[in-house]
């Protein structure tokens, strides 16, 4: 049986046309509504000049930086987000794999004010790529992270383990997808043990949701 992590990166390679169309048609409620204004607000309050977008996916981050002026780069792990990416004008932006990154086989630049992974950090292991992209970033730079809020998805299983998205709902053919849970202390675990302290935490909410859409970590090297 194929590891997890094997699987994840299976059913984005299945699911890339699909994620594009959903992505470029606004049929996610809760991006449109709530959790891509709250990446956006949170890079621009840190007022970088350059950034890099880890799993920027089809480049919808990269266009909304571009049009304000801020330097972006991206990069993915699935050949035809990047090209998609890369078709709708964002630029540059790297085809490689996490595992790449973390053993520094592919040159993605450096010095970025500001690194986010909007909802792409899915996989058991982060705390080596997190490590890897604290070596990116200038000083003074930041991560921000957005992902599934862990008490909003637990379903009454709150500990760290693999689930499934099925995308249920969603329009098209997609494939299962293996996701990681971490709960919120794992997820400040991690930051910690990547070379990470937390500046701030934010839980992005729809006022007519009584749960939060997602959490939102910015976080800033140790060492500084």
């Amino acid at each position: 049986m194929p590891a997890p992590e094997s699987t994840l990166l299976q059913s984005w390679h299945h699911n890339a046309h699909a994620w594009i169309e959903a992505i470029r048609t606004g049929s996610i409620e809760s991006r449109q509504k709530v959790t891509d204004q709250a990446i956006l607000l949170a890079v621009q309050g840190r007022q970088p000049r350059r950034v890099l977008d880890l799993g920027c996916g089809e480049g919808w981050l990269l266009r909304a930086l571009a049009e304000r002026a801020i330097e972006a780069v991206g990069v993915d792990g699935d050949v035809t987000l990047v090209e998609a990416a890369r078709a709708s004008g964002a630029s540059p932006v790297h085809l490689a794999s996490y595992e790449a990154l973390v053993d520094a086989t592919v040159d993605i630049g450096r010095d970025y004010d500001l690194i986010c992974a909007n909802f792409a950090l899915l996989h058991q292991d982060i705390i080596p790529l997190l490590a890897a992209m604290k070596t990116l970033l200038s000083p003074g730079g930041a991560l921000v992270i957005q992902t599934l809020h862990p008490w909003s998805v637990a379903a009454g299983d709150y500990q760290d383990g693999w689930r499934q998205e099925t995308f249920t709902g969603f329009k098209g053919q997609w494939q299962p997808m293996p996701w990681y849970f971490r709960t919120l202390s794992s997820w400040l675990n991690a930051l910690d043990m990547g070379g990470f302290r937390l500046s701030e935490l934010r839980e992005p909410q729809h006022p007519q949701s009584p749960v939060p859409q997602s959490l939102l970590l910015v976080a800033t090297p140790c060492d500084e």
